[in-house]
């Protein structure tokens, strides 16, 4: 049995990880802050599907969380076979209203914390002469919108640069862009969701399903749904000046309020 390590599993796109992984007969790692919540998940995700699944609480915007998880990653009698980098949150406000703190941290999750637990995976795996990575980044990669769009924009440039870098090795890297899906994300960050309009939600079970069908066909960049990617077709085509405007008055009526 093959075993995937989840980072944020309690929650959203990284519950949703653990149930398919679980259902499919992987073992698990389960990465979070919440020890409570993360017995509780890998107890009930054992007794349904009969895998192993082990806890481990960090926080990844610590140098201390992201070393405890680097060091599970790389240890080489337990190999874990997939990393899905799924933590993450968001930050309420416009830039310069959010405290320097406070986007440091995010940095550090999004930026520091994935680069730091792709590299500890990807140098065990390459020597396996296989596994893979999915990095949860976000469509507000592709748009000039805040500091959030700014480090899910660097995931994906790292991805998959990492990804060209490895080609060869047997590890795959793909970088996970999906749009709004209902998790804990927006209650968390203090975001308001009921002027967003039905049809931009996406159910995080279909998500994953999506997903994991692209990182087995070898892509790089997952964009999960036919809405998001004729929203991104036509992002690569719009003028990055008008892009700018647009993408500002839509943070305006679809985020936080």
């Amino acid at each position: 049995m093959t075993t995937a390590l989840i980072t944020g599993s309690t929650a959203g796109i990284g519950a949703a990880f653990a149930r398919r992984l679980a259902a499919d007969g992987h073992n698990l790692v389960l990465v979070a802050r919440d020890t409570k919540r993360l017995r509780e998940q890998a107890t009930e995700l054992h007794d349904r599907h009969g895998i192993e699944a082990e806890v481990l609480t960090a926080d990844l915007a610590t140098d201390a969380g992201i070393e405890s998880v680097a060091a599970r990653l790389s240890d080489p009698r337990n190999p874990v076979d997939l990393l899905v980098n799924n933590a993450g949150f968001g930050n309420k406000g416009r830039y310069l209203d959010v405290p320097m703190a406070d986007e440091l941290k995010m940095l550090k999750v999004h930026c520091e914390a994935v680069l730091r637990l792709t590299s500890a995976a990807t140098a065990s795996m390459r020597v396996r002469g296989r596994g893979g990575v999915v990095n949860v980044a976000s469509v507000a990669a592709f748009v000039p919108r805040g500091t959030y769009g700014a480090s899910k924009a660097w995931v994906v440039q790292f991805t998959q640069g990492a990804a060209k870098d490895l080609a060869g090795s047997g590890v795959r890297l793909m970088a996970l862009c999906p749009g709004f899906v209902r998790t804990e994300f927006h209650e968390r960050a203090g975001m308001g969701t009921d002027n967003i309009p039905k049809w931009m939600w996406l159910d995080a079970d279909k998500l994953v399903t999506a997903a994991l069908a692209d990182l087995a066909r070898g892509k790089s960049l997952s964009i999960p749904d036919p809405r998001y990617k004729a929203l991104m077709g036509v992002v690569k085509v719009t003028p990055r000046a008008l892009l700018g405007g647009v993408t500002s008055k839509t943070g305006r009526k679809y985020g936080p309020q």
